[in-house]
Order: C-alpha cells, then sequence, then structure tokens
C-alpha cells in the first residue's frame, strides 16, 4: 500500500463496532422527551415554532437515542414527494397468478395521484423480512405496503414492534384483534357468485378445486362454495380436492373429480387451477361451457385469452389501491388516525367457460 493510500485511509473516520438491534423512531423520540410526533417533527422542521426549552428537551432525545430523521420525508397534508416501500416476491413459476403485478400496477398510479412514490424491494424466498430493517435503519421511506398476510408471517408483529407505519392488503386472519389499518377482498363472496352463477344455469354437481387447507385465503374462498351449495340444499361430498396452486395440480385434481364425482361444472380457488382444469377437458374431447362448465378466480391476463374465454371472479385492484392510498394518509396524518378494516366485494367476468 503506498504512503498516500495509507494516509487517506488514516484519514477515514472510523465505523462503529455495530448497528444498534433496533433503530429509534420518531415516536421513540417523542416518547423520551414527553411530547407529540407534530413537535418532534417541528423541531426538525421547523424549530422556530417551538419554545426554546422544549426544542432543547427533543434535541437531547434525538442525541440520547441516536435518531436520524429522514430528510427526504415531507408531511401528507403538503402533498409533496415521499416513499411508501413495498417488498415483492421471487416470480412463482407454472402459474398463471399475475394478480400481484395488477395491484402494484393500480398502487403506483394510484399513488402517484396522491403525490407518493412506491419503493420496490426485493424479497429472499426463505426470509420474509428481508430489506424491512435495512430501510428502516436508514428511515428511506414514511410506512410499508405489505400483502402476505397469512398465518405465522412475521412482517405485521415484526413492523408493530419497531413502530412502523404499514398498511396491509390482507386481513389479519391470525390477530382480529389487531389495531393496523388492513383493505382486503371478500373471497368467500367471489366464490359463492361464482357457485350461483353455474346452480342458475341448472348445475347441481359443482366441483370445488382448492389450495391446501393451511391456506386462510384458499380456506375462506372454498367457504363460499361450500355456503352457495348448502344453500341449495345440496351435497358436496366427494367434490372438493385441495391442491398446490399450479397448472399441473388443476390438471390432476380435476381428471380425478371427472372420474369419481362426475361432475358438470368446477369452481377454483385461481385462474392457475382453471386452466389446469380446461386442459384436462381439452384432453377428453370436452368443450369447456359446452360438455363442462369452469369458473376461475382473479381475472388474469390469461383468462380472455384461453378457448373459449374463461370466467372469472375479478378482485377490485383498482379499489384496493384507492383505500390502502386513504389508510396511509390516515396513519401519517397529524394527528394519525386509523379506521377499521375495510372489506371490498369482487365481480364476476362471465365468458364462455361457463
Amino acid at each position: 500500500m503506498s504512503r498516500d493510500v495509507t494516509r487517506a485511509a488514516a484519514r477515514l473516520p472510523s465505523l462503529p463496532a455495530r448497528l444498534p438491534a433496533t433503530p429509534p423512531t420518531l415516536a421513540d423520540v417523542a416518547e423520551r422527551a414527553g411530547v407529540s410526533r407534530q413537535t418532534v417533527s417541528n423541531a426538525i422542521n421547523n424549530p422556530d415554532l417551538l419554545r426554546p426549552d422544549t426544542l432543547a428537551r427533543v434535541q437531547g432525545a434525538i442525541d440520547e437515542l441516536g435518531y436520524s430523521p429522514n430528510r427526504a420525508a415531507r408531511n401528507l397534508r403538503t402533498r409533496s414527494s415521499h416513499l411508501v416501500g413495498m417488498r415483492i416476491g421471487p416470480a412463482q413459476e407454472g402459474t398463471a397468478n399475475a394478480t400481484m403485478d395488477r395491484f402494484v400496477h393500480s398502487l403506483v398510479e394510484t399513488t402517484r395521484e396522491a403525490g407518493y412514490h412506491v419503493l420496490l424491494f426485493a424479497a429472499e424466498p426463505d426470509d420474509p423480512m428481508t430489506g424491512y430493517d435495512d430501510l428502516l435503519r436508514s428511515t428511506a421511506v414514511d410506512a410499508f405496503v405489505i400483502t402476505d398476510t397469512y398465518l405465522g408471517n412475521p412482517q405485521a408483529s415484526w413492523l408493530e414492534q419497531r413502530r412502523a407505519p404499514f398498511v396491509a392488503f390482507g386481513r389479519p386472519w391470525d390477530q382480529p384483534e389487531a389495531r393496523h389499518p388492513w383493505v382486503d377482498v371478500d373471497g368467500a363472496a367471489g366464490t359463492a357468485l361464482a357457485t350461483d352463477h353455474l346452480l342458475d344455469k341448472g348445475h347441481t354437481r359443482v366441483a370445488w378445486i382448492g389450495w391446501r387447507k393451511d391456506s386462510r385465503i384458499g380456506e375462506d374462498r372454498r367457504s363460499g362454495w361450500l355456503r352457495a351449495m348448502h344453500g341449495r340444499g345440496l351435497s358436496t361430498t366427494g367434490l372438493a380436492s385441495r391442491v398446490e396452486d399450479t397448472v399441473a395440480s388443476g390438471r390432476d385434481a380435476s381428471a380425478h373429480l371427472l372420474d369419481e364425482a362426475q361432475p358438470s361444472a368446477f369452481v377454483c380457488a385461481s385462474d392457475t387451477l382453471a386452466v389446469g382444469v380446461l386442459r384436462t377437458l381439452a384432453d377428453r374431447g370436452l368443450v369447456a361451457g359446452r360438455d363442462v362448465a369452469v369458473v376461475g378466480f382473479d381475472d388474469s391476463q390469461v383468462a380472455p385469452l384461453t378457448q373459449p374465454g374463461l370466467t372469472s371472479v375479478r378482485q377490485p385492484l383498482e379499489d384496493v389501491a384507492v383505500e390502502v392510498v386513504k389508510a396511509l394518509e390516515g396513519l401519517l396524518g397529524h394527528p394519525p388516525a386509523v379506521g377499521p378494516g375495510v372489506m371490498l366485494t369482487p365481480t364476476l367476468t362471465v365468458r364462455g367457460s361457463s
């Protein structure tokens, strides 16, 4: 190493041994100083508004906790530019599901109209908390939008423990008492709508192909099929199958059900499974909509492209995005306001398969 490089290296500031386990938040500063969050915000952005003793107390708490305010963030009431973080999982192979792509597009459009920017960050399959800690440490975002609310997912509890603002697309399945804002779509209402559509057409043996029993969303959608069938006094014995969400699984499950239960129609938990059913029908020389009816869920890009067009339950993702932004406004407003969870109702897009 040259002397110049050695001298330059000597002038570099030394790094701390390690970062604190939990980065302090604005809420922590407010609690330590015994003031409101708005007062802390004023101390950072508008110190002239505070009395000298109050300002000194807040600055002391900031120094004591080592809080680093996010200088890029802005007050939501001013509609200035700020960032909302959202974690994106890896692409799913062997499925027709692009629901999350449609939601992200709707969220980006809606937040842009409201003066927000969405910061997308990658996810590791084996670590659901990838990226969250880094963004909190750097205070790079004002809030998060989370989409994985399945049983056992640690995101919500992890963010709540750190007082990090977030809105969930998905109800808190295993925490009905949770107080964070959320928006969801009534999957049971959607599958009940699909099943009633088939029953109104004269079908009495309507089969169900859904996801594994540990999927809360899958079981919720299955309950709508059960409700509609039992509401008409129809048996569901032998008419249901739980599988992985792949085209191959839908193909195998529908072949088995056709052989064993001989249904005249299928309701599926996803368009992916429904595409598998359509392939089984094609293999057997049967025509969807004429010989056997098929309904999917999510109204993916694949649905209108299949022959003769796949009838599918459509989630109102544009409305979900609007409600998420409303919840963000309340959550980050002054003072913060958290309203009740919002449940939206899907619709049915009817095509030739039913």
